[in-house]
């Protein structure tokens, strides 16, 4: 009998074949024989164990980290964060490059919302997930960044009663 943890690792993989579209039978086809429709189904239902090697080689076949496969990886996306928000006037007069990317991005998010305040711009979780792929750090990394540059409002309706 298949463990939970096998379950879930199957699911997982199941999952990931299913987001692109793939049979287990359009995986052997598209490994050219490399990957076995009844091994990868195996491996799915968690009838079968799989090595880390096989699952680093399956990862790199289906394009994703090694940690997407995993149930309840510790990857970025499960990365508990909520929004942030930013003093616009410090970031636009910080005049740090390291901020460069947050500076452009926090002006294309004030276009597109029409919001044009100039005091603070909340930074949604999907953005900041967004932002700390682009500087390679996970979200909570980004906001120690933000934080050293003294750009985060830790309570924006404080900075509003002045």
């Amino acid at each position: 009998m298949p463990s939970e943890y096998a379950k879930s690792l199957g699911a997982r993989l199941r999952s990931i074949r299913q987001q692109q579209g793939l049979s287990l039978q359009g995986v052997e086809e598209k490994s050219n024989g490399r990957w076995k429709a009844v091994v990868v189904g195996s491996y799915e239902r968690g009838d079968r164990a799989v090595t880390v090697s096989r699952l680093a080689e399956l990862a790199d076949f289906y394009r994703v980290p090694v940690s997407e496969l995993l149930p309840d990886g510790s990857g970025v996306r499960h990365e508990p964060t909520s929004k942030i928000v930013l003093d616009l006037e410090r970031l636009y007069d910080e005049a740090s490059e390291e901020l460069a990317y947050v500076a452009r991005y926090a002006r294309a998010i004030q276009q597109q919302r029409g919001d044009y305040n100039g005091r603070v711009l909340s930074i949604r979780a999907d953005d900041l997930r967004a932002l700390a792929i682009v500087y390679d750090a996970s979200p909570s990394g980004l906001i120690e960044r933000l934080n050293e540059h003294g750009v985060l409002v830790a309570d924006p309706r404080a900075f509003f009663a002045s």
